[in-house]
């Protein structure tokens, strides 16, 4: 575990293997500076597996307390991400077992089938109603995520939000490149099946009229008949030829 001493401030543009090197040193600004890089990357990965915020952030925090002790064992040969990922990790899987909850390990093919849900457009449009349907289709998207199965998940979290290749992917979740592939491929297959279906249903009740709206429409057309000196007719019903 390193001591914190005083150092120079690394520069911006210090590589994560040079941080290392300081952080192991005792220089917690360059450890700050390895969070701050790689915080977005490890909460996704932790909030793939707990599927809350709260309990992903509270484990982020523990495996960085755990990254800080054991910084002077990490290798030059390795990559920092892939490193800081295992014990993220290790460290969420742990608060699975510890709270008792079925855990399928990330390093098992399994053809459990569950999730769902698409890739959407993003509406262009900033009116309110543009994004309070985008709003809502990120939460779709974001519950759908959460059903999927633990292995795809994790990997679909990964691949398609943090944007990592194939083999950042394998390497960080040990597993080969083919079994990320086909895992990936699964999970966006079960996130269009499952979304679809729930904007199907979001959708038919998407800008509905009836109600206040309908009653306010309804009753500002009679004050202006009324105001212009044709009031409504006593029988609203329509009449024919």
């Amino acid at each position: 575990m390193p001591h914190t001493a005083p150092h120079p401030t690394a520069p911006e543009s210090a590589s994560d293997h040079e941080l290392a090197l300081r952080a192991a040193r005792g220089d917690a600004a360059a450890f700050e500076r390895i969070m701050r890089r790689h915080n977005q990357l490890l909460f996704r990965t932790a909030r793939s597996i707990l599927k809350s915020d709260d309990d992903a952030e509270d484990a982020l925090q523990d495996a960085y307390l755990g990254a800080w002790r054991a910084i002077g064992s990490f290798r030059d040969d390795a990559q920092l991400a892939t490193w800081l990922s295992r014990i993220v990790i290790n460290e969420s899987l742990g608060r699975l077992r510890r709270r008792s909850a079925q855990v399928i390990p990330l390093d098992t093919a399994i053809g459990a089938d569950d999730g769902d849900a698409p890739w959407m457009a993003d509406d262009p449009g900033e009116r309110p109603e543009g994004l309070a349907m985008r709003d809502e289709i990120r939460r779709l998207m974001e519950a759908r995520i959460d059903r999927l199965p633990d292995s795809y998940r994790t990997v679909f979290m990964l691949r398609a939000v943090q944007e990592l290749s194939v083999t950042e992917t394998a390497a960080m979740l040990q597993l080969a490149e083919a079994t990320v592939r086909t895992r990936f491929f699964r999970a966006r297959s079960l996130l269009r099946e499952g979304l679809s279906r729930d904007l199907d249903v979001a959708l038919g009740d998407a800008f509905s009229f009836d109600g206040a709206r309908c009653d306010r429409i309804v009753a500002h057309v009679l004050a202006e008949l009324g105001a212009a000196g044709h009031p409504p007719p006593t029988d609203p019903t329509p009449r024919g030829d």
